[in-house]
């Protein structure tokens, strides 16, 4: 079972001057679980290299296990600061693939052209597909076989309004990511804020906040498990984005 983890490079928070990156817990929480069942896990950003990490996230009020855990784990800590570069990725050498969140993804992930082709790929060979919080931003612009927004018709969740409007970065971020999903055609569903809750739609599976992070991994887990491997398919033309 080999699981690919895409997280982003980006480390800007739009123009407040503070920074952002991959969130922790929605990496450390769905590493850990993923690991633990013997999954062969490859770690890729756009740029390789070490991804930068969301401050927040590394503050006291957002410690979980996972996190602590993390922060002692000088092993995967190296293996972290080696990214490999999304340009280095073949989606035929996975069975699945997951983008944790944090708000990066918003500003790189979403439009970066590997990322959105390896989903594409993903999909096309019926391969699990799986992000969390903000990382289901990732998914807005891949298309299915059929040229329309990968997300249409489906099931999807994502960091609501209200959560980013808690977080006082409505403002700040490129978009808001339920209005977005909901636009490009998701039947976008969610809880109250901050409890977890995942969305499983086929292969599709997405959680709405840091706290489903947990949930994601163990339904993506599941599918994997249940699921015969994929065979490979012939990739299909690259139409320019």
């Amino acid at each position: 079972m080999k699981i690919l983890i895409v997280l982003t490079s980006h480390s800007a928070l739009g123009n407040t001057g503070n920074k952002t990156g991959f969130w922790i817990e929605e990496f450390a929480a769905p590493y850990y679980i993923l690991e633990a069942a013997g999954a062969d896990i490859t770690i890729a950003s756009p740029l390789g290299g070490q991804p930068p990490i969301d401050p927040k996230s590394d503050e006291e009020g957002a410690q979980t296990p996972a996190t602590i855990r993390f922060k002692a784990d000088a092993a995967l800590q190296e293996i972290l600061a080696h990214t490999q570069k999304l340009t280095d990725i073949d989606a035929d050498d996975f069975d699945a693939v997951f983008y944790p969140g944090g708000h990066g993804p918003m500003w790189d992930l979403t439009n970066d052209i590997d990322s959105i082709t390896l989903i594409e790929e993903f999909w096309d060979s019926k391969k699990p597909i799986a992000a969390v919080c903000h990382a289901p931003a990732v998914l807005l612009n891949a298309k299915d076989e059929n040229g329309n927004y990968l997300i249409k018709g489906k099931r999807v969740t994502g960091f609501t309004n209200s959560e980013e409007s808690a977080v006082k970065l409505t403002d700040v971020v490129p978009f808001l990511l339920e209005d977005e999903l909901i636009k490009k055609g998701g039947l976008y569903s969610k809880k109250e804020d901050w409890a977890s809750y995942s969305v499983t739609d086929g292969l599709l599976i997405t959680g709405q906040n840091p706290g489903s992070s947990e949930a994601v991994a163990e339904s993506l887990l599941k599918l994997l498990q249940n699921k015969p491997l994929a065979p490979k398919k012939e990739k299909r033309e690259r139409i320019a984005k």
